[in-house]
């Protein structure tokens, strides 16, 4: 008897073999296109926002622009880039770097990795480097638009020329600007904190503040702001101060050592002369003894420094006083008494 002979042994599908690597290579070839477009559309967008902004009354230049992070981000590197408005304020930087997720592509966050300046209106330059400085800003068609700033480890520095910046350097900065939604009404919200700060601040603050670290928190509603446009930062401010513009102080607070103010509700504006007006409900903590500090080193004359500090203790409990700050007529009153210029939110001119 004979076995019957072995069948052949089939030979190895092509497709088994080829499939594989074919699949892989459509794959790569499918996701190059989409960050190929996806890269096209983020410069599409960049320049289509640089065009509203320029409409709104900003100026935006770089002198390079890189696209990279394929295959799974988009990094946006601009150098020399400046953003300016007429208003006055303007933003500059060595180098910008942004970066998005191709899974969260309209989710972007921006660093300052060699440091920032900023311009203020009437004060000029003011350099600032830290350990981190990072932010986001979205809703570019809104004015204006949403920003967060987030910053530690910041040092502070007015460029040659320039007034002095209030502080010096601080621990931790945050800084948020949010546009309210259309059925809300006319409306921004200004939120920032300073955390163990080292002030270089002048006036009231500075007296109260003097050599110890300070701590800030201010959280306040804007509004008329689509008023808030002009040829420079002062006509930007009369045109918002007329069209009825106000600033609505939710909640605030100053710490510096053991002195404290906090604010409990306020609603502010400005005065014909670019002072400060309207009026602060605050708490203040060691006031009686802080405000006979300042009159024995003549920062306010002692006459009303020894006025204010008997207000102060008539409304102290404990060592907590309530009372208000009213700023009017180009002066800071505690109560009844005038202790001080009121802050100046642009110059005569």
């Amino acid at each position: 008897m004979s076995l019957p002979d072995p069948e052949p042994r089939r030979k190895l599908s092509r497709l088994g073999l080829y499939g594989p690597i074919a699949a892989l290579v459509i794959l790569v070839a499918g996701f190059s296109g989409v960050w190929l477009w996806a890269r096209g559309e983020t410069e599409r967008q960049i320049d289509a926002t640089v065009a509203r902004l320029k409409a709104a009354g900003y100026e935006i230049a770089w002198k390079d622009r890189a696209i990279s992070g394929y295959p799974f981000r988009l990094n946006v590197t601009l150098s020399e880039p400046t953003l300016r408005h007429n208003s006055g304020w303007a933003l500059e930087a060595p180098r910008f770097e942004g970066q998005a997720f191709m899974h969260a592509p309209t989710t972007w966050v921006i660093a300052a990795p060699d440091g920032l300046t900023f311009v203020r209106p009437e004060s000029g330059p003011v350099r600032v480097t830290g350990k981190l400085m990072r932010a986001s800003l979205n809703r570019l068609t809104a004015s204006p638009p949403n920003l967060s700033f987030e910053g530690t480890g910041l040092s502070f520095q007015a460029t040659a020329g320039a007034q002095p910046f209030g502080l010096s350097s601080a621990e931790r900065v945050e800084i948020h600007l949010r546009r309210a939604p259309k059925e809300v009404g006319d409306e921004a919200g200004l939120w920032f904190s300073v955390k163990n700060g080292k002030a270089q601040l002048s006036g009231l603050l500075g007296r109260i503040a003097s050599d110890k670290p300070i701590s800030i928190e201010w959280d306040g509603r804007l509004s008329e702001i689509d008023a808030f446009k002009g040829r420079d930062w002062p006509d930007a401010v009369r045109n918002w101060v007329t069209a009825g513009g106000r600033m609505s102080v939710k909640r605030a607070g100053l710490t510096a050592g053991e002195a404290v103010i906090g604010v409990n509700s306020g609603n502010l504006g400005v005065g014909s002369d670019g002072r400060l007006s309207g009026v602060l409900d605050v708490s203040l903590r060691q006031a009686p003894r802080a405000l006979g500090v300042m009159g024995a080193n003549g920062t306010i004359p002692q006459d009303q420094a020894a006025a204010a500090a008997a207000v102060a203790e008539a409304r102290t409990t404990g060592d907590l006083a309530r009372a208000t700050l009213n700023f009017e007529a180009g002066q800071t009153t505690l109560g009844p008494v005038a202790i001080a210029p009121a802050p100046r939110v642009y110059g005569p001119g």
